[in-house]
């Protein structure tokens, strides 16, 4: 399981769609091709929200890995987590979701056992944190944040 909080994007101001600025493209794609060519990331699937942001963060992960895209609901800022986890909870194979904040970390607390309000893995823009399934349940793999890239 791939959890990506979607790069830097314009504010609302600047573009109502929020598209990602150069800086979150670069930092999306450095992390991306890290997590891929170095480290051996392969999500069969690119999972987004629907937001630009998140929808164009998932494009370049997508466009490494040779999938298309696929928009989900449940993935929105503040969505409740539960719906992820149940659906991880049938899921065989690796998922990427890109998405946003406070949903991805609530979404990563609850699958490793905690509570939703209170985060126990800090997200940055662009960056990934991977988990996997285990006998004992979900564990952190991985914590990539696009300054260590």
């Amino acid at each position: 399981m791939y959890l990506v909080q979607h790069g830097q994007a314009t504010t609302e101001d600047e573009d109502p769609r929020r598209p990602l600025t150069d800086q979150g493209t670069a930092d999306v794609d450095r992390v991306a091709r890290t997590a891929v060519d170095r480290l051996g990331a392969r999500p069969s699937r690119a999972i987004h929200s629907g937001k630009t942001r998140a929808r164009e963060t998932a494009q370049i992960w997508g466009s490494l890995i040779g999938v298309d895209p696929e928009e989900s609901d449940g993935l929105a800022p503040n969505d409740d987590p539960a719906t992820w986890v149940g659906r991880l909870a049938t899921e065989t194979a690796d998922v990427m979701l890109a998405g946003h904040l406070p949903h991805l970390a609530r979404l990563a607390t609850a699958l490793l056992g905690g509570d939703p309000d209170r985060p126990l893995i800090g997200f940055q823009q662009g960056g990934l944190v991977a988990l996997e399934r285990t006998d004992a349940g979900w564990m952190v793999m991985l914590v990539l944040p696009p300054s260590a890239v």
